[in-house]
């Protein structure tokens, strides 16, 4: 019985250190460029600097819509219910400390 307890351990730490190790290589993009931690942990940053800009943001109705960076090329998805607040989400979005575009998928749905 403890024997099954300490592989079941040792397996669960096994697949930790592989997951973590997995992820610390630098993974390479369908275009051949490399990204690496510090890419993604930027990209994560800029996309929380992004949904607090746009839940702040006066004139952005922001409950729908979705934000993924990578390498500071932000994609902006879902609904919003005006064209003002598509392109007003575009606007609070390039303002944001390391965009470098801005892809706006946002559909108006009234």
């Amino acid at each position: 019985m403890k024997s099954t307890q300490i592989l079941k351990a040792a397996g669960s730490i096994a697949c930790v250190v592989f997951a973590l190790n997995v992820n610390a290589q630098a993974a390479t993009t369908s275009t051949g460029a490399s990204t690496s931690i510090g890419t993604k942990v930027d990209d994560t940053a800029i996309t929380t600097k992004i949904k607090a800009e746009l839940l702040g943001a006066k004139n952005v109705k922001s409950t729908h819509i979705h934000v993924k960076t990578r390498a500071g090329v932000v994609s902006l998805t879902g609904t919003v219910p005006s064209s003002e607040d598509k392109s007003g989400a575009e606007d609070v979005v390039s303002k944001v400390d390391g965009v470098a575009s801005v892809r706006n998928h946002l559909k108006v749905v009234q």
